[in-house]
């Protein structure tokens, strides 16, 4: 934010903003956009690339769309709608006000966390994953979402708490003893923590599966490597000339399939899904959605942490809000609305839902 400062202080005429919200909360993102309406006058501009349609919505006098690297078109965002922004992107009309699909309150419970701790931040974090659920978790910068993933694969060593698969306690302590007991995590930062990004496609699909699937007696299978890969490739549709390309090489979009790909291949039962379209563009987005929802379907349980409230509304049949590291309440699909979560998420006063009553008795 201080380098942002700086260069709306610059004696420039035009500044470009490549995603300059991305790492920012609600409020610096309204202090942003208020030192750039100042800065804006007849003589200066800004250039704002952003995959935030509201942000675009908000501080934009036109945008310019472009896809697949060509010139698509450009709108006048005081008379423009977002939906038109982006069909234009993705080339067809998309459902923005689409809600959770086959919600059931009667699924069995695969995965329970009870009064989790960590010494910095994290204090008796409690709640129930069940069998194909996509379970939310929303909150404020900091309010202890990716902890708590961090926590349950050992990444962050817990302080108290038990976490049991199927009712049988589970003690990970590093993310290899978290895919050992069924756990997948996908972190937010796939670049540094979820891709080898110098190694090819197949590489980092089967690099958590070597161990029990492509080796024997010290040799690697390079042709069941290829085989599972290219399976992951078609299902997951990763566009990539082969699964020898080099990770680095791909879109946004796509290694974040890849890092799925590789959980797949190791056939988690619950994946952990932080931040799961940061950084990917709006078609790249409704992908993941459709993958996230099919997973479901088959079985897999999901947790889903999301910075985006309309993404966490639109996808999770049970939504966990937490603030200051502690859990403040759970939603069901039908009760959750932003203003509820938002409520929760700052400590201002709302009604406790039943879901929530009921979780924690």
């Amino acid at each position: 934010m201080v380098e942002i400062a700086k260069a709306l202080s610059y004696n420039a005429r035009v500044l470009i903003m490549d995603e300059p919200t991305a790492a920012l909360n609600e409020a610096e993102v309204e202090t942003l956009h208020e030192l750039i309406r100042r800065f804006v006058t007849p003589e200066t501009g800004v250039v704002y690339i952003s995959h935030r349609m509201p942000e675009l919505k908000r501080i934009a006098d036109r945008v310019t769309v472009i896809r697949d690297g060509e010139y698509i078109d450009t709108l006048n965002m005081a008379e423009a709608t977002i939906e038109q922004v982006i069909s234009r992107m993705v080339g067809r009309a998309i459902d923005t006000g689409a809600r959770p699909v086959n919600v059931r309150s009667d699924r069995p419970v695969l995965m329970t966390v009870e009064n989790l701790s960590t010494k910095e931040l994290l204090s008796d974090v409690s709640f129930e994953l069940r069998e194909g659920e996509i379970l939310g978790f929303a909150g404020l910068m900091g309010a202890g979402r990716t902890e708590v993933a961090r926590a349950i694969v050992g990444a962050d060593p817990r302080t108290s708490g038990t976490i049991r698969m199927r009712g049988r306690v589970v003690n990970p302590h590093n993310a290899a003893d978290a895919a050992k007991v069924g756990i997948g995590y996908l972190s937010e930062d796939r670049k540094r923590y979820g891709l080898m990004l110098g190694q090819s496609v197949a590489s980092n699909i089967a690099i958590s599966s070597l161990a029990d699937k492509f080796s024997n007696a010290g040799f690697i299978k390079e042709k069941a490597i290829a085989k599972a890969a290219g399976e992951q490739r078609g299902n997951l549709r990763i566009k990539t000339p082969s699964v020898a390309q080099i990770a680095k090489n791909l879109s946004g979009g796509n290694q974040q399939k890849v890092v799925i790909g590789r959980w797949l291949v190791k056939d988690c039962d619950v994946l952990i899904f932080d931040e799961p379209t940061r950084g990917i563009d709006v078609g790249a987005k409704e992908e993941i959605y459709h993958l996230l929802n099919r997973l479901a379907s088959e079985g897999k349980s999901i947790i889903m942490i999301s910075s985006e409230l309309p993404e966490v509304l639109r996808l999770s049949h049970r939504i966990v809000v937490m603030s200051e590291g502690r859990v403040t309440g759970t939603f069901t699909a039908e009760e959750a609305t932003q203003e509820l979560i938002m409520a929760l998420a700052t400590h201002q006063d709302a009604v406790v839902p039943a879901a929530d009553q009921e979780d924690h008795r």
